[in-house]
């Protein structure tokens, strides 16, 4: 009898949980991925610092590579004259140290130990109509219009945080799919909003063509710090070497 009231006890506290989750539906886990990245959102995030870890792996060669160091991104709301611009600054403290910085415009890769930056006009990418690994943060607040976004399998994650599969919607050499862990906190506010700001991606991982993987994980994530675009500009080094690859190749992720 004890075990049975035991049980009966633990179904009574899981309840309310469980009521929740199944009110969450896929147009809930997508608003809550695209929601706070429009101009008009009243959770909108504006900027992000997070520790990040990374995961890339070569299919061909069955080798991984880790690192891990700091990001930040400011996203600054389009309208109806300019698009919307995501700028971000990853610095990498392992396994070697790099930085990737963008304004918007502008992407500089640098390379300490080969005293090299790579210089790439994201304009030009965004004018071709490439979706890639860099340039799909400028759409995250509409990303049903570049890929086609359902759940994956499984559809979530062992803490119940959602898993969408997000493919291109126009054919990429850098992108076969997208896979996104929506955090369920900020699904869940979409089904039962209660007005917090939530960054709501936990990680991602590109796959490319050829079965290549790059993952991501976020951590220790601060929203709304009060970034600036002073926070995304490069300031090149004396006596670095400046190359500038041409448009549709590989920008350094």
């Amino acid at each position: 009898m004890k075990n049975r009231l035991f049980l009966g006890l633990i179904l009574t506290l899981l309840l309310p949980t469980l009521s929740l989750a199944a009110n969450v539906g896929l147009k809930d886990v997508i608003n809550a991925l695209e929601l706070p990245f429009k101009g008009d959102a009243p959770g909108q995030v504006r900027d992000v610092r997070a520790d990040f870890f990374q995961e890339s792996r070569i299919a061909a060669l069955d080798r991984s590579q880790r690192g891990r160091g700091t990001v930040m991104f400011l996203f600054e709301p389009g309208d109806s004259r300019r698009a919307p611009v995501a700028m971000f600054n990853w610095q990498y403290q392992e396994p070697n140290e790099q930085e990737i910085v963008s304004d918007g415009r502008t992407m500089w890769v640098y390379l300490p130990e080969s005293r090299q930056v790579i210089e790439s006009d994201l304009t030009l990418v965004n004018r071709g109509g490439t979706v890639n690994p860099v340039t799909f943060l400028s759409g995250l607040g509409n990303l049903s219009r570049d890929f086609s976004i359902m759940y994956a399998i499984p559809n979530t994650d062992s803490k119940g945080n959602y898993i969408l599969d997000l493919r291109p919607k126009q054919s990429t050499q850098l992108i076969r799919n997208l896979q996104i862990v929506v955090d369920r906190d900020a699904a869940q506010e979409q089904a039962n909003p209660k007005g917090r700001i939530l960054f709501p991606i936990l990680s991602t991982i590109v796959t490319d063509p050829n079965d290549n993987q790059t993952t991501i994980e976020f951590s220790n994530v601060r929203v709304n710090r009060g970034l600036s675009r002073a926070d995304f500009r490069f300031m090149q080094p004396p006596g670095v070497e400046v190359v500038k690859p041409e448009p549709g190749t590989n920008m350094g992720f």
